[in-house]
């Protein structure tokens, strides 16, 4: 069968890949599952339950919801009778969600629980387009989503052969989804896919990074981004992994333990933290034990840098190596399950030194590059084309150039057909065929890729000079008490950066040394205060000198989602930033 769009991608999985556990998930008492032959029925269901409920081909249908297997049950049931999925975080304030529904103009939406039901019910009649409000859990003012699957059951037999004709009636060239970016400056834009897109996406990723029955991922990015969408759902679906989705981001860590995944797809932070942890555990340990830990990590970086180079790797480092692995690296991979086989990551870019001690650990990352409007992978490593730092080669079918300015173009299949009610906006991105990603990059003589910033990110100093902000972001967070780091100077006189701590570990740290017991107290500290100081110093010294930060603050707390400082895939919203610390970053330039 020739799979080129999702409502094929599903019927050619629940054929090809019958499985027990096609889902797993925590209900509150324990981890529970359900087959692909139960999925594929209750996808019935749903699908007749919106045709009863007079959902049309080509109309939008909302999905404001964490992840859940209904998530993924709602979604297909929508494209088998050709609805056009529209993901929501369920993060978002009521003003933000009035603004998606308006823009997007669904007639039903999906909520998950009886919290998002009464945020939307406090925005429905500035809404008119929204005609159903449905509801996963019990929730007053909706109809349950167990309702309509049982009204979809009593009307099969009416449906079924609906379903079928516009689940066949599907083309590549039909608009799935409307994904809205995150917004981190003005309103979002919904970025239009096709079925195509998200098919070709996905062939191409399957071509490079193989998978298969055997294998499990745990997920924990929010559905509602396109690199969990892609590359943890539909993807995996294509291959017959079995997906089992994370309790909470708090909980992956202990839910490793318990799923033993082989594959899970994140963004940076994950193995920031990780790596922030090992090295913390090696720090805080005896003499003894940081000796062994970091002999072991300096064996793992040659044996990496000559795996990665194809060299031979000669018997005294084999079994150096093979020491290192008994030592330590087999704990690390202990903690992720055992099982693991790789890890993906996306989103931002993961600092080399933590992809090539993951490498070296036998816990490869393999960093890809991509947008939501092209579904979203354009590039990405692979186990047979590795090269940290970079975020690989071109996937197949995909073209890649390098502007005069810098600006990386793309051109392919999964190329979005446009923004959603916004010709000038779509105009201005999409020209003569090519993309124009807005990130500032370079291609090397393999055809790897290497980015270097946002262009919109790029600050200017008042004397002129261009300085990226991400390659110095990205070194001072690999210290164990940074979190975030936000480069200021775009017009200055000169460089400054804000810093979110790394709270955990430094209040550790501060309660073994006695230096307070609040955030606010700890982070103030005169000693908290040199460790970070030293930090400036030591990365200036690496740096040129219109580059080298002169000033430095340090706030009481970490950047979470909630406080608006996050986008939900977890990117510094540096506009917010700016805004809410404005007090803070002036008074680093005052005379």
């Amino acid at each position: 069968m020739e799979v080129r769009t999702l409502t094929q991608l599903f019927q050619h999985s629940m054929r090809e890949y019958p499985r027990d556990a096609a889902f797993r998930w925590h209900d509150g008492s324990g981890w529970t599952s359900l087959s692909s032959a139960d999925f594929e029925e209750l996808v019935a269901a749903c699908a007749a339950g919106l045709l009863v409920h007079g959902v049309k081909a080509g109309d939008r249908v909302a999905l404001l919801s964490e992840n859940r297997m209904e998530w993924a049950l709602v979604d297909f049931a929508c494209l088998q009778i050709g609805a056009i999925v529209v993901p929501i975080y369920p993060t978002l304030l009521a003003e933000q969600l009035e603004y998606l529904l308006n823009d997007a103009g669904p007639v039903a939406v999906f909520c998950s629980t009886a919290e998002q039901v009464q945020k939307v019910q406090s925005i429905r009649e500035r809404c008119p387009a929204l005609r159903e409000i449905i509801a996963m859990d019990a929730a007053p003012d909706s109809v349950s989503l167990d309702k309509m699957l049982e009204l979809g059951r009593l009307n099969m037999d009416d449906k079924q052969p609906e379903i079928d004709r516009r689940a066949n009636a599907v083309e590549a060239s039909d608009t799935a989804t409307i994904i809205y970016t995150s917004g981190t400056t003005g309103h979002p834009k919904g970025v239009m896919l096709t079925h195509g897109n998200l098919v070709e996406n996905v062939l191409a990723v399957a071509s490079v990074v193989p998978m298969g029955p055997d294998d499990r991922c745990l997920s924990f990015l929010p559905l509602s981004h396109v690199l969990e969408r892609m590359a943890g759902y539909y993807y995996m679906i294509s291959q017959g992994v079995s997906i089992c989705f994370a309790q909470s981001v708090e909980t992956v860590a202990a839910d490793m333990l318990t799923i033993r995944p082989t594959v899970m797809i994140s963004v940076p932070r994950l193995y920031e933290k990780i790596y922030g942890r090992v090295l913390e555990a090696a720090n805080t340990g005896s003499p003894t034990k940081r000796k062994i830990f970091f002999w072991a990590k300096a064996v793992g970086e040659r044996w990496a840098t000559r795996m990665i180079r194809k060299q031979p790797i000669g018997f005294s480092l084999a079994m150096q190596k093979k020491l290192a692995d008994t030592l330590v690296f087999r704990k690390l991979q202990a903690r992720t399950g055992g099982k693991l086989k790789l890890f993906v990551s996306g989103g931002a870019p993961l600092a080399r030194e933590i992809a090539e001690f993951f490498f070296s650990a036998g816990l490869p990352i393999y960093e890809g590059y991509g947008l939501t409007e092209t579904s979203p992978v354009i590039t990405v490593n692979t186990p047979e084309h590795f090269r940290p730092g970079s975020v690989g080669p071109t996937l197949p079918g995909v073209e890649v150039k390098i502007a005069e300015d810098g600006e990386i173009l793309t051109r392919g299949p999964s190329v979005m057909t446009g923004y959603y009610n916004r010709p000038e906006d779509t105009a201005e991105v999409l020209i003569d065929g090519w993309l124009y990603t807005g990130d500032i990059g370079h291609l090397d003589d393999d055809g790897f890729l290497y980015i270097t910033d946002r262009k919109k990110d790029i600050l200017v100093t008042a004397g002129g000079k261009n300085v990226a902000p991400q390659p110095v972001e990205n070194e001072l967070k690999l210290h164990k008490y940074v979190s975030e780091a936000v480069l200021i100077g775009d017009r200055r006189r000169y460089l400054t950066v804000l810093l979110a701590p790394s709270l955990e570990p430094l209040m550790d740290f501060a309660a073994r040394e006695g230096l307070g017991s609040t955030p606010s107290e700890v982070v103030h500290h005169p000693a908290v205060q040199h460790i970070y100081g030293q930090l400036i110093t030591e990365t200036n010294e690496r740096l040129a000198s219109f580059e080298q930060i002169k000033y430095f603050r340090v706030i009481d707390h970490e950047f979470t989602l909630e406080d608006g400082q996050l986008t939900p895939s977890l990117k510094v919203k540096r506009k917010a930033v700016n805004e809410k610390y404005e007090k803070l970053i002036d008074s680093m330039y005052e005379e």
